[in-house]
């Protein structure tokens, strides 16, 4: 059996060319959200990715963001979505039905399209620990979910380019 080479973990500079990239935020928490949008988008055009290939809408919270990325997969010809919001969990139960569902249904998502989404919808206890992912202490979210999906992108395109 012969085996190919997977790209590294770490996407090259000018590995987004050709890519179209499609990014769902979360209005909610726009002040971390921001900060993780900025983070993204810098990554993707520091790999190549053009301006016109970068496709982004705002939606209300995280709960909307599967829909939104759904209708992004099929109009928008992506391949692949990043997801950027931040659930913190207080003192209701607000976070399990968010988080839990959210994180799910992207996965679901992800499976039946073939599109990867990547999850960096931030689930934290405390604003503190959402602020620490966006260039604190927990490096940042927005280009870690921005690498991975270009390292996802590759991934994708290398297992369709060796199939029989």
């Amino acid at each position: 059996m012969t085996t190919s080479a997977v790209p590294s973990a770490t996407p090259a500079p000018g590995s987004g060319q050709g890519c179209r990239v499609g990014i769902v935020a979360a209005q909610w928490h726009a002040d971390i959200v921001d900060n993780l949008l900025l983070g993204a988008v810098e990554t993707l055009r520091d790999a190549g990715v053009a301006a016109d290939d970068i496709v982004i809408v705002r939606v209300p919270g995280s709960y909307e963001i599967p829909v939104a990325v759904r209708v992004m997969i099929d109009a928008q010809r992506v391949d692949a979505v990043i997801t950027l919001g931040l659930v913190v969990r207080g003192e209701t139960a607000h976070f399990e039905y968010v988080a839990s569902p959210v994180a799910h249904t992207l996965m679901d998502l992800s499976a039946s399209t073939g599109v990867p989404c990547l999850f960096g919808v931030l689930t934290t206890e405390t604003i503190q620990q959402a602020w620490d992912r966006t260039g604190g202490v927990h490096g940042h979210k927005g280009r870690e979910s921005a690498a991975g999906a270009l390292e996802m992108i590759a991934v994708v395109r290398h297992l369709r380019s060796n199939l029989p």
